[in-house]
């Protein structure tokens, strides 16, 4: 059964010596090596890397939905554990994902959607449709909408639903994979001011996961770099992003696109003088 120790209930998150092996019992391939990060009560922390980088593993395995080779993970001091169903959910944490159009059940009303995400807690409908209102009014949504269908809505208003859905069982932690990339860029601004608010308002933690190194600068406090299955840079956001010490590092934030054509081609000589590949 997952197990709690005190020592730990000041982390929302503890992954430490992670390793993740994807494949048969005879060709494993190893997408994840030795990582750690954790993510302090109250905080958000980004974890940055491109296509391929890892970072989607760490979030699946802190789900409890891809099991860890080697390591552990706690959540909120609960150990996670895939052969546990759910072990995640009863700790506390929820997602939401990429992609608004893929994350929605398109047979299913909203009302449903939402109802399903409180299923566990096994609370009556009356208060099950209540806290639905509730959650669709604080993500700035109509609480009438709930008979309504996925397809009726917009990217943003779709991504919307799905944090409401999060929020359905308060969470102590949010993991947010990639939450804005598949938006516009001015509703992915709406999101993130989005999540923020919600994260003042009811003090949960958050693990922002993305390619977008300046988002997750804007959004938290600290930031883990992952490349080719490992941490190669952590530290306060502000720090990683204006000073990076790690050269792919480096490449992510001169990847970042400027306004300013001429201080762009300057970012891409330097990047190039380098001699590290910029991320696609």
């Amino acid at each position: 059964m997952p197990t709690s120790d005190p020592a730990l209930d000041n982390l929302a998150l503890d992954i430490e010596g992670v390793c993740i092996d994807y494949g048969s019992t005879k060709r494993r391939t190893r997408v994840v090596h030795d990582v750690s990060l954790t993510v302090a009560a109250g905080e958000t922390v980004g974890l940055v890397g491109e296509s391929g980088s890892g970072k989607t593993s760490i979030a699946m395995a802190a789900l409890g939905v891809v099991a860890t080779s080697a390591g552990r993970i706690l959540v909120n001091g609960r150990r996670i554990d895939p052969a546990h169903r759910g072990s995640a959910v009863a700790a506390g944490a929820q997602a939401v994902f990429q992609s608004p159009y893929s994350s929605l059940d398109p047979a299913m009303p909203i009302r449903a959607i939402l109802a399903e995400a409180a299923v566990h807690l096994r609370l009556p409908r009356r208060e099950v449709d209540a806290r639905a209102r509730a959650v669709l009014d604080e993500v700035g949504l109509d609480p009438r909408i709930t008979e309504r269908y996925p397809r009726e809505f917009s990217g943003g208003q779709r991504q919307r639903i799905a944090i409401a859905r999060a929020m359905m069982v308060r969470p102590r932690l949010l993991i947010a994979d990639e939450p804005t990339s598949a938006l516009d860029l001015s509703v992915q601004a709406q999101v993130a001011n989005l999540l923020m608010d919600l994260q003042e308002r009811h003090g949960m933690s958050y693990l922002v996961i993305s390619h977008d190194l300046a988002l997750v600068h804007h959004l938290a406090a600290r930031m883990y770099v992952m490349h080719r299955g490992r941490i190669v840079e952590a530290g306060p956001a502000d720090e990683v992003y204006r000073t990076p010490q790690d050269p792919y590092t480096r490449a992510l934030v001169d990847a970042a696109p400027l306004p300013d054509p001429a201080a762009q081609r300057r970012r891409r000589a330097r990047a190039a003088a380098s001699q590290v590949e910029l991320p696609r």
